[in-house]
């Protein structure tokens, strides 16, 4: 017999049998962490990090946020906790997708309504308009601005999206990807927290997914009360907020029983 498909979701094959019943199932992965509003228990095995944005143009020197004034210091904050968590995370098979901003060279797929957003008076350096200093095309799939900053380096497992719209899932192949992987339940990452995060994780939501927000692996330029409005509507309306290093410490726990 032969596999086809991923390791979660796959039919065992032959020249005289199709095997559609995925046979030797995974088994449950639970942890169980402190969140808000209440504690959560997850299935590892059907849980999936989205990383959103972490890439030059909005948090590196250089990029397009520090060219139009924006204090992009606060934005590499996630880096760190997210150095520690990923390997614990791909040690339990959970998978990890870097979504960014990545837009077509022609633009064809983008509205007034967003390319507005990056070019409010039409003469900024809006989205594929090449950097003064640089010359990187702001957010366009295959530039300097598009890549992960530094210090956020995938691992070959990873998967990559490219996404043209403030959600992650609109006009993307995200919510495929992520049932093709039989998952049911989202972490979330990155930046900025009450934009691109936070409208990401409502359509997560209301696609059927359960959504965890890890709080200090998010950042945002906007003020501060735009942070507390989200983690507010999130908690209220949308799923949960944890922290990283109690889902870190739940995920070492497992490992070492797994190991006992």
């Amino acid at each position: 017999m032969h596999r086809l498909g991923n390791s979660k979701n796959y039919w065992n094959v032959s020249e005289e049998l199709a095997d559609l019943s995925r046979s030797d199932p995974k088994p449950l992965v639970t942890v169980t962490l402190p969140a808000l509003p209440q504690r959560i228990t997850l299935d590892l095995a059907k849980t999936a990090i989205v990383i959103i944005d972490m890439q030059n143009d909005f948090c590196s020197p250089g990029g397009w946020l520090d060219s139009i004034g924006v204090n992009t210091a606060p934005l590499l904050a996630p880096a760190k906790p997210l150095q520690r968590l990923l390997p614990a995370l791909r040690e339990q098979g959970v998978p990890v997708l870097w979504v960014n901003w990545g837009n077509r060279e022609d633009r064809m797929n983008l509205s007034p309504s967003v390319l507005h957003v990056y070019n409010p008076d039409g003469v900024s350096h809006g989205i594929g308009s090449p950097l003064p200093d640089t010359g990187s095309k702001v957010l366009e799939q295959g530039s300097w601005g598009a890549a992960l900053i530094d210090r956020m380096v995938p691992e070959p497992g990873d998967i990559r999206v490219d996404k043209y719209r403030i959600s992650g899932f609109w006009d993307t192949p995200l919510d495929s990807i992520l049932r093709n992987l039989d998952v049911k339940t989202l972490l979330f990452a990155g930046v900025n927290l009450d934009q691109c995060v936070m409208h990401t994780l409502q359509d997560a939501v209301c696609l059927g997914y359960d959504a965890i927000l890890l709080e200090d692996c998010c950042a945002t330029s906007s003020p501060a009360y735009c942070t507390e409005a989200a983690l507010y509507n999130i908690k209220q309306c949308y799923g949960f907020v944890a922290g990283s290093e109690d889902l870190l410490q739940a995920c070492t726990r497992k490992e070492r029983d797994e190991v006992i």
